[in-house]
């Protein structure tokens, strides 16, 4: 399994896209979560339920919502760990910050007091435009830190010493590197790697290594890199760089459209691979769909350079899952033949969006709904950092890490769909209006219902006459008292 939380999109046309950094460890926005599992198909989904429950209480994250089997899909062959056990789900909406941080840092050995985390400053992190934390962690008996000078680097920085003569590799590798015409290192490396010859790109990288135990507090490890000269390269590109975006308008029709463009990175390969002439380019699309999104499938157009073309001329596989109400998303698994000179190519389907009941409205439900990324792979390509033998490569799983031959994808970028929403005040206001109505009526029929018009009256007219036979009473015992008075005297 693999979990990701990431913050922010990676920039593949300023930060490359052809190496292992961008190609394995470049995640898409929010919470990325695939698992393969090794049980009998029909306790998948309860395993699957059980691994997003118990890894949303590890990570203080909403995990849990991927449980739903209209959160999740089955990728059949186009995702890289794909085989009949895997379950994948991605959250693109999920907020990033310290509460995810703390306790992924307790599942590390020495937490963030020893180590490389000692450099993982929370400020300084979360203010980044991107961050993305994942990965295994194996107790390490000591840390090192490397430098990567990318191919694109080392193949501007030698123009200062082609008029000496003198290769780059040469320059940025020998004892007096710290006096390179175009940067200046604060700290000596401990060692130097030499990447390989590489049939991608005509440069190779350099790596610096710099062990951390060496440093105490008295003299601690702070690195630094100080330009003496203007120096912009672009990393290297994936063959094709992959954008997607809507088309359409209003709220009940639209479309996905995935654009294509060449970065003039498959010279070389045209000339290495081309058989007869002809030389073909696959690119493998996989696309989750929500449920609310009801995509047509049979609605799909090719574009190439601009022009419509059949589908069956450039699509050499396809799967398809539709959507089901409320029980699964739309899964889209392409396989693309496209000819390695191409300089655009585009995807299009059309989709009409779906009604939710107020209840499946979450609560910034004017904000919209995301789609979550489209993976773009080329498994022709291969992102790896082949060095030259050493022991130190073994024992390193960085190292090990990078030689490992993985296929070059990327992540577009998430889309924000627009759905009809219902005034949220109006139910308030309904509700404030009947309680009134109601209160009035049941108020006004108890109060008729407990009263007993007859007996109040003859209870006020005995009250009544009481207050008035009183006085002739007192008037009476008062005139008999006088009279008796009289009677007496005579």
């Amino acid at each position: 399994m693999e979990l990701s939380f990431t913050q922010g999109r990676w920039n593949y046309e300023s930060w490359g896209g052809f190496d292992p950094i961008s190609s394995s460890n470049a995640k898409p926005p929010g919470v990325e979560l695939w698992a393969v599992f090794d049980v009998p198909q029909h306790h998948i989904d309860a395993s699957w339920k059980n691994l997003t429950h118990t890894l949303s209480g590890l990570f203080c994250a909403s995990i849990n919502f991927l449980e739903s089997t209209a959160t999740y899909s089955t990728p059949e062959w186009s995702f890289p760990p794909a085989s009949g056990n895997v379950r994948y789900g991605t959250l693109p909406c999920e907020a990033v910050c310290t509460e995810n941080l703390t306790p992924w840092l307790k599942l590390l050995p020495c937490r963030d007091k020893a180590g490389i985390a000692l450099l993982l400053d929370r400020p300084s992190l979360y203010r980044g435009f991107y961050h993305s934390q994942r990965g295994r962690c194996v107790l390490a008996k000591s840390s090192s830190v490397y430098l990567l000078l990318d191919r694109g680097l080392v193949a501007e920085l030698k123009f200062p010493n082609k008029e000496n003569g003198k290769s780059a590799a040469n320059g940025l590798t020998s004892e007096n590197f710290w006096s390179n015409p175009s940067f200046e290192l604060s700290v000596n490396p401990d060692r130097i790697f030499l990447e390989e010859s590489s049939s991608h790109s005509k440069s190779l990288s350099i790596l610096y290594m710099f062990q951390v135990e060496k440093y105490s507090e008295s003299e601690p490890f702070d690195i630094g890199l100080m330009w003496k000269v203007p120096v912009a390269w672009l990393c290297q590109q994936t063959p094709l760089h992959a954008s997607r975006f809507l088309m359409g308008s209003g709220n009940e029709r639209g479309a996905i459209a995935i654009s294509l463009k060449s970065t003039q990175f498959t010279e070389g390969f045209m000339s290495a691979n081309s058989k007869d002439g002809s030389c073909e380019l696959r690119v493998d699309v996989f696309q989750v769909v929500p449920w609310y999104v009801k995509v047509y499938f049979h609605s799909l157009r090719v574009f190439v350079d601009q022009q419509p073309r059949a589908v069956s001329d450039f699509i050499e596989k396809i799967h398809v899952s539709p959507s089901k109400d409320k029980m699964s998303p739309g899964v889209m698994e392409v396989v693309l033949k496209l000819p390695c000179r191409v300089n655009t190519a585009a995807l299009t389907i059309e989709f009409d969006k779906g009604f939710l009941r107020i209840d499946e409205y979450p609560p910034d439900a004017n904000q919209g709904f995301d789609i979550p990324s489209a993976i773009i792979s080329f498994p022709n390509f291969h992102a790896s950092m082949v060095f030259l033998e050493d022991d130190s490569l073994n024992r390193s799983p960085l190292l090990s890490k990078f030689q490992e031959k993985c296929p070059v994808m990327s992540y577009t970028e998430v889309l924000l769909v627009p759905l009809t929403t219902p005034d949220f005040s109006m139910p308030y206001n309904v509700i404030t209006i009947k309680c009134t109505v109601f209160a009035l009526y049941f108020g006004s029929l108890l109060n008729v219902l407990q009263r007993r018009v007859a007996e109040e009256e003859r209870f006020l007219k005995a009250k009544a006459a009481k207050k008035t036979g009183r006085l002739p009473l007192l008037l009476s015992k008062l005139s008999a008292k006088l009279r008796g008075s009289g009677i007496n005297q005579d």
